[in-house]
């Protein structure tokens, strides 16, 4: 008689799926089969045997293949899953899905791939007569030059692109053996490291101490503190006691420093896992850490769903950052299921940053982190100067005052590097009619198209929508059009133009689009090539610019007037995080943040009084409010072609949690999105908020099951966000 199974199918359908299975083969949890699914065929994910089903014997199918021998998601890493969908209220198969490469889930063999490696064999001596080609005598010399070594198919790949037929014919001749290796990364360190700070000593061994049991630590360090080498110490101990160490970082564009640095100072294998990567090299990766030969895995957010059968220690850098919420899909946040992960696997995690998150800063009151302060900065450097520069009645040239200028003419000459920070992307972010004050919009969402002047085009930041630039109004047709605002394109033809014979690296999403682009530019700005270097948030943090003695830092004022509850947070992050750029050598770092509000009262905190300071005072005008960390909340959002169906659809969600409240459950809303038309979609959300945690989750439960059975389902696109970075 067959058996019965419960399969998770990627399917925006709550509950899993029953099938039978036919096979000889042991039913295990994570192991993946090919299932019918409606007309299509997918891959899922077992997740264990049934005795019973549901469903009419005469309507279960059988699955079609089992790909696997062993699971390829573990039992840990299956139980953390089935938490985060319950904690999330994301449908299992979906977060099952979401924590396996793409080809895993195209059912590709879960294995290192094997290399091809070739060998000379030197007793032959008919070689020595051989009248082959030009490109066969060039693979000789090359695999005779080796001596007998092995040399894999990447170098003969060099030598010509027609070398597969030549090698072909000598291993035809008996002259050369073919080998496939599974290949496994290798790292040794090049050098030690530096001599710890009494406070950086401390942090290392409450960490090492605790390695085999689970703690969370706060190592909260000012910027330029040694955080990174509290990191290397504490892996090279888990190491030593044979355990994997997963290190989280915000943004792809901190991991190829961070890589270059544990080189140089970790042996073992070291792997990475991030989009930048194509879909070969991220499943070889997985696998990798996945079979436990990886000792270091460095990564982005997604990292922290990956299997790792050693794993002792997790390190979460630059913790208070928002990129490590996923914002569509499966809505997690990999800093909280970091702790969860550690929690489960009994290990140590830390938290890393010089601005910590308002939550984590409560967690640290609540007494559930240990806070490890680093005040100090490594070596010889010391904090950099603040100053708010007000430039209001001043003449701004292309956004930046003269003032701003005569300062980085004055570090240049004195052998410094300047930053220039912007956190917009393009030339202009608006282009308007002079005469009758249209902007030219996006035609797909609310928003104003920005000016890209290398390309000629106006492309939504949104959306990506991209067209041509205008040459006239199309509204009233004049060609009299301008473009207001400043985004990093612009401030870098200004700078090239008051600096012409000055090197400027110019970093953000655009200019670091090619593969490689990125570390070249970041090379640049590390050696001091580049002399001014104009870029977004893609460096505001994690990065080590030696040479760098002034931050400059632009339109500030953004965050004090922001729509969100989390803003005015963000905004001093931000600043803090770029003003840490500078000075982190012996020579002093000056940072000037031009305002024009000079007088808010939190913007005065942050720059006299630091972070900590600041911190404090917004955090209480958030319990006051009732606002997180002080209370819990979920976003219900929906978006259709129609604004009507999307609000009418939360009007009955509204209505459906009304019905049967328990608890200070509160419904607020529907409203439009602060965007409401997106991507050609209509946006609204409904606010859920509670002071207890058990109350809100009681209320998404329900919603979660009942919610397929509302009338305007299938009118719409939905999705539950617990937590919430930001209400956009």
């Amino acid at each position: 008689m067959s058996r019965l199974v419960q399969i998770a199918v990627p399917s925006p359908l709550f509950g899993l799926f029953d099938y039978r299975w036919e096979k000889s083969q042991a039913i295990v949890p994570g192991l993946r089969v090919l299932v019918p699914f409606g007309r299509r065929s997918v891959t899922g994910v077992v997740v264990g045997e049934i005795e019973q089903s549901s469903v009419p014997e005469n309507k279960l199918r059988a699955i079609y293949k089992i790909f696997d021998t062993e699971p390829v998601l573990p039992p840990d890493l299956m139980t953390l899953l089935q938490w985060a969908s319950r904690y999330y209220h994301h449908p299992l198969g979906e977060v099952l899905s979401s924590a396996l490469p793409v080809l895993l889930r195209r059912g590709k063999p879960y294995q290192l791939a094997e290399l091809e490696f070739f060998r000379w064999l030197p007793t032959q001596i008919e070689a020595e007569h051989n009248k082959g080609g030009v490109v066969q005598q060039q693979l000789m010399a090359c695999l005779q030059e080796r001596e007998g070594q092995a040399v894999p198919a990447a170098s003969l790949r060099l030598i010509s692109p027609r070398w597969r037929a030549s090698i072909k014919a000598l291993i035809e001749k008996g002259w050369v053996s073919v080998e496939m290796v599974s290949q496994v990364p290798s790292n040794a360190a090049l050098g030690q490291g530096p001599t710890l700070l009494a406070e950086q000593a401390s942090a290392v061994e409450a960490i090492q101490s605790s390695l085999g049991t689970f703690q969370g630590f706060l190592l909260k360090g000012v910027t330029g503190s040694g955080k990174t080498e509290v990191y290397l110490r504490c892996i090279e101990e888990a190491s030593a006691r044979g355990l994997q160490s997963l290190v989280l970082v915000p943004e792809i564009s901190l991991t190829p420093q961070l890589m270059s640095r544990f080189e140089h100072r970790l042996n073992g294998c070291l792997v990475s896992l991030h989009s930048g990567l194509n879909d070969t090299e991220r499943l070889q990766n997985w696998v990798c850490a996945a079979l436990g030969h990886a000792d270091v895995v460095i990564g982005t957010r997604s990292s922290i769903l990956a299997a790792m059968p050693r794993l002792g220690l997790i390190i979460v850098d630059e913790e208070h950052d928002g990129s490590l919420k996923q914002q569509d899909g499966f809505r997690y946040h990999a800093r909280d299921l970091a702790m969860m992960r550690a929690r489960d696997r009994s290990c140590p995690i830390v938290l890393g940053t010089a601005t910590p998150s308002f939550e984590t800063l409560n967690n640290v009151s609540t007494g559930r982190l240990i806070e490890l302060p680093l005040t100090q900065r490594a070596g010889d450097a010391v904090p950099p100067t603040l100053a708010l520069l007000d430039i209001r009645r001043r003449k701004l040239i292309e956004g930046m005052s003269d003032r701003l200028i005569d300062h980085i003419k004055t570090h240049l000459e004195q052998d410094g590097q300047a930053l220039v920070f912007i956190n917009r992307r393009g030339f202009a972010p608006t282009l308007l009619c002079n005469d009758c004050g249209a902007a030219a919009d996006c035609h797909r969402c609310d928003a104003h198209m920005t000016v890209h002047v290398r390309t000629n085009q106006l492309r939504c930041h949104h959306c990506g929508s991209e067209r041509q630039m205008p040459v006239a109004c199309d509204s009233c047709q004049s060609p009299n059009l301008d473009r207001v605002g400043y985004g990093t394109e612009r401030i870098t033809d200004a700078l090239v133009e008051a600096f012409p014979d000055v090197p400027i690296a110019r970093i953000d999403r655009d200019s670091t689009r090619r593969k490689g682009e990125l570390e070249r530019q970041l090379d640049r700005a590390i050696t001091g090539e580049a002399r001014i270097l104009v870029g977004t948030q893609m460096l505001a943090k994690g990065h080590h610019f030696p040479k760098l003695t002034l931050v400059c830092i632009l339109d500030a004022d953004r965050g004090l007037f922001g729509t969100d509850f989390r803003s005015l947070e963000h905004m001093g992050q931000l600043i803090v995080q770029v003003a840490g750029r500078a000075g982190r050598e012996s020579r002093a770092g000056t940072v000037l943040i031009q305002t024009r509000n000079p007088d808010n009262p939190m913007l005065q905190t942050l720059v006299k009084e630091g972070y900590e300071t600041f911190a404090n005072v917004a955090m209480d005008d958030r319990r006051m409010a009732d606002l997180p960390p002080f209370s819990f909340m979920a976003l219900v959002r929906a978006e259709a072609t129609d604004a009507r169906e999307a609000h009418a659809f939360l009007l009955q969600v509204a209505e459906f949690l009304e019905l049967g409240k328990i608890g200070t459950l509160d419904v607020m809303g529907p409203a439009p999105a602060p965007m409401e038309r997106l991507g050609g979609r209509f946006r609204a959300q409904l606010l859920l908020q509670s002071d207890k945690r058990s109350t809100l989750n009681d209320g998404l439960f329900r919603l979660s099951a009942g919610i397929d059975h509302l009338p305007g389902t299938r009118k719409c696109r939905w999705s539950i966000d617990v937590d919430p970075v930001d209400l956009f």
